[in-house]
Protein backbone atom coordinates (compact mmCIF):
# COMPACT_ATOMS: atom_id res chain seq x y z
CA UNK A 1 0.00 0.00 0.00
CA UNK A 2 1.42 3.66 -0.49
CA UNK A 3 1.66 5.98 1.67
CA UNK A 4 1.83 9.98 1.38
CA UNK A 5 5.38 11.65 3.06
CA UNK A 6 7.05 14.89 3.51
CA UNK A 7 9.80 15.09 0.78
CA UNK A 8 12.29 17.62 1.57
CA UNK A 9 15.57 19.33 0.70
CA UNK A 10 18.47 19.48 2.98
CA UNK A 11 20.58 22.22 2.83
CA UNK A 12 18.38 25.54 3.84
CA UNK A 13 15.33 23.70 4.98
CA UNK A 14 16.99 20.86 7.42
CA UNK A 15 20.24 22.96 8.28
CA UNK A 16 21.36 25.98 7.40
CA UNK A 17 22.84 26.53 3.61
CA UNK A 18 26.83 26.98 3.58
CA UNK A 19 26.87 27.05 0.09
CA UNK A 20 28.16 24.03 -0.35
CA UNK A 21 28.48 22.07 3.01
CA UNK A 22 31.51 20.26 3.20
CA UNK A 23 32.79 20.15 6.71
CA UNK A 24 30.90 18.79 9.69
CA UNK A 25 31.89 21.59 11.85
CA UNK A 26 29.55 23.97 9.40
CA UNK A 27 26.30 22.24 10.06
CA UNK A 28 23.86 24.24 11.59
CA UNK A 29 20.18 22.86 12.18
CA UNK A 30 17.60 25.25 11.33
CA UNK A 31 15.59 25.89 14.79
CA UNK A 32 12.57 23.29 15.09
CA UNK A 33 13.58 21.12 11.80
CA UNK A 34 14.65 18.16 13.62
CA UNK A 35 11.60 18.37 15.89
CA UNK A 36 9.36 18.61 12.53
CA UNK A 37 10.73 16.16 11.47
CA UNK A 38 10.33 13.55 14.56
CA UNK A 39 6.85 14.96 14.65
CA UNK A 40 5.67 14.67 11.10
CA UNK A 41 7.23 10.62 11.81
CA UNK A 42 5.39 10.21 15.16
CA UNK A 43 2.14 11.39 12.96
CA UNK A 44 3.07 8.00 10.53
CA UNK A 45 4.24 10.02 7.75
CA UNK A 46 7.68 8.79 5.93
CA UNK A 47 10.16 11.69 5.77
CA UNK A 48 12.88 11.78 2.45
CA UNK A 49 15.50 14.08 1.89
CA UNK A 50 15.92 14.64 -2.01
CA UNK A 51 19.11 16.91 -2.31
CA UNK A 52 21.12 18.42 -5.35
CA UNK A 53 25.07 18.22 -4.32
CA UNK A 54 26.70 19.77 -7.57
CA UNK A 55 29.98 20.59 -5.30
CA UNK A 56 30.55 17.25 -5.85
CA UNK A 57 30.64 17.59 -9.79
CA UNK A 58 32.11 20.95 -9.62
CA UNK A 59 34.83 19.61 -8.00
CA UNK A 60 34.34 21.33 -4.67
CA UNK A 61 34.13 18.34 -2.62
CA UNK A 62 34.32 14.71 -2.96
CA UNK A 63 30.86 12.06 -2.02
CA UNK A 64 33.51 10.79 0.52
CA UNK A 65 32.94 14.45 1.93
CA UNK A 66 29.36 14.94 1.36
CA UNK A 67 28.38 11.19 3.03
CA UNK A 68 30.58 12.27 6.32
CA UNK A 69 28.63 15.54 6.75
CA UNK A 70 25.35 13.30 5.73
CA UNK A 71 26.58 10.88 8.38
CA UNK A 72 26.92 13.60 11.14
CA UNK A 73 23.71 15.35 10.23
CA UNK A 74 21.70 12.19 10.96
CA UNK A 75 23.74 11.31 14.00
CA UNK A 76 22.58 14.77 15.58
CA UNK A 77 18.79 14.42 14.38
CA UNK A 78 18.89 10.84 15.94
CA UNK A 79 20.10 12.43 19.28
CA UNK A 80 17.70 15.18 19.00
CA UNK A 81 14.52 12.16 18.25
CA UNK A 82 14.74 12.68 14.66
CA UNK A 83 15.10 10.13 12.17
CA UNK A 84 14.78 9.95 7.99
CA UNK A 85 13.10 7.05 6.33
CA UNK A 86 15.68 8.21 3.13
CA UNK A 87 18.37 10.23 1.48
CA UNK A 88 18.80 10.96 -2.06
CA UNK A 89 21.46 12.91 -3.43
CA UNK A 90 22.44 13.85 -6.98
CA UNK A 91 25.90 14.69 -7.31
CA UNK A 92 25.88 16.18 -10.92
CA UNK A 93 26.31 19.68 -11.93
CA UNK A 94 24.82 19.16 -15.07
CA UNK A 95 21.52 20.86 -15.58
CA UNK A 96 19.98 18.20 -17.86
CA UNK A 97 20.51 15.33 -15.45
CA UNK A 98 17.28 13.18 -14.63
CA UNK A 99 18.10 13.70 -10.82
CA UNK A 100 19.36 17.14 -10.64
CA UNK A 101 16.01 19.51 -9.06
CA UNK A 102 13.99 20.26 -11.13
CA UNK A 103 14.00 17.05 -12.92
CA UNK A 104 12.07 14.93 -10.78
CA UNK A 105 14.32 11.56 -11.04
CA UNK A 106 14.90 11.46 -7.28
CA UNK A 107 11.52 11.97 -6.23
CA UNK A 108 10.24 9.29 -8.93
CA UNK A 109 13.20 6.66 -7.55
CA UNK A 110 12.52 7.32 -3.49
CA UNK A 111 8.41 6.69 -4.60
CA UNK A 112 9.58 3.38 -6.33
CA UNK A 113 11.85 1.80 -3.63
CA UNK A 114 9.74 3.49 -0.74
CA UNK A 115 6.01 2.61 -2.14
CA UNK A 116 5.04 6.58 -1.76
CA UNK A 117 1.19 7.91 -2.97
CA UNK A 118 3.28 11.18 -4.53
CA UNK A 119 -0.21 12.41 -5.31
CA UNK A 120 -0.89 12.97 -1.78
CA UNK A 121 2.17 13.97 -0.65
CA UNK A 122 4.50 17.08 -0.22
CA UNK A 123 7.60 18.36 -1.10
CA UNK A 124 9.65 20.98 1.10
CA UNK A 125 11.94 23.35 -0.26
CA UNK A 126 13.59 26.56 0.03
CA UNK A 127 14.28 26.80 -3.75
CA UNK A 128 11.60 27.28 -6.97
CA UNK A 129 13.59 24.20 -8.70
CA UNK A 130 12.73 21.98 -5.47
CA UNK A 131 8.95 22.61 -5.82
CA UNK A 132 9.50 22.31 -9.51
CA UNK A 133 10.85 18.71 -8.92
CA UNK A 134 7.44 17.71 -7.00
CA UNK A 135 5.29 19.38 -9.16
CA UNK A 136 7.02 17.16 -12.22
CA UNK A 137 7.00 13.98 -10.17
CA UNK A 138 3.22 14.48 -9.58
CA UNK A 139 3.45 15.45 -6.04
CA UNK A 140 0.22 17.26 -4.61
CA UNK A 141 1.78 19.55 -2.33
CA UNK A 142 4.69 21.83 -2.71
CA UNK A 143 5.77 24.42 -0.25
CA UNK A 144 8.32 26.99 0.15
CA UNK A 145 9.93 27.89 3.32
CA UNK A 146 11.80 31.17 3.76
CA UNK A 147 14.66 30.19 5.21
CA UNK A 148 17.93 29.25 3.08
CA UNK A 149 16.93 30.96 -0.09
CA UNK A 150 13.37 30.84 0.65
CA UNK A 151 13.07 34.56 0.94
CA UNK A 152 14.92 35.44 -2.21
CA UNK A 153 12.91 32.65 -4.40
CA UNK A 154 9.57 33.63 -2.72
CA UNK A 155 8.34 36.25 -5.82
CA UNK A 156 9.31 33.78 -8.10
CA UNK A 157 7.63 30.80 -6.40
CA UNK A 158 4.17 32.99 -6.33
CA UNK A 159 4.87 34.11 -10.10
CA UNK A 160 5.05 30.43 -11.07
CA UNK A 161 2.77 28.41 -12.19
CA UNK A 162 3.12 24.95 -9.69
CA UNK A 163 -0.25 23.84 -10.88
CA UNK A 164 -1.74 21.03 -10.67
CA UNK A 165 0.16 20.95 -6.81
CA UNK A 166 -1.33 23.23 -4.35
CA UNK A 167 1.21 25.46 -3.06
CA UNK A 168 2.04 27.42 0.19
CA UNK A 169 4.68 29.58 1.29
CA UNK A 170 6.19 28.78 5.31
CA UNK A 171 8.18 30.73 7.26
CA UNK A 172 10.44 27.38 8.39
CA UNK A 173 9.87 24.07 8.10
CA UNK A 174 8.29 23.53 11.80
CA UNK A 175 5.26 25.60 10.31
CA UNK A 176 5.20 23.73 7.09
CA UNK A 177 4.96 20.78 8.88
CA UNK A 178 2.11 21.77 11.57
CA UNK A 179 0.37 23.23 8.42
CA UNK A 180 0.71 19.84 7.19
CA UNK A 181 -0.48 17.77 10.17
CA UNK A 182 -3.69 19.96 10.01
CA UNK A 183 -4.77 19.07 6.51
CA UNK A 184 -7.78 15.80 7.52
CA UNK A 185 -6.73 12.49 6.05
CA UNK A 186 -9.56 12.58 3.74
CA UNK A 187 -8.88 16.17 1.86
CA UNK A 188 -5.28 14.49 1.15
CA UNK A 189 -6.74 11.16 -0.45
Amino acid sequence: MKRPCLLLDRDGVLVEDMGYLRRVEDIRPIPGSFAAVARARVAGFPVVVVTNQSGIGRGYYTEEIYRQVQIAIETEMLESGAALDAVYFCPSAEDDHPDRKPNPGMLLRAALEHQLDLANSIMIGDKLRDLEAGVRAGVGWVCLVLTGEGAKDEPAVRAADLRPAKSWVCRDLAEAVERWLEIPPRVRA
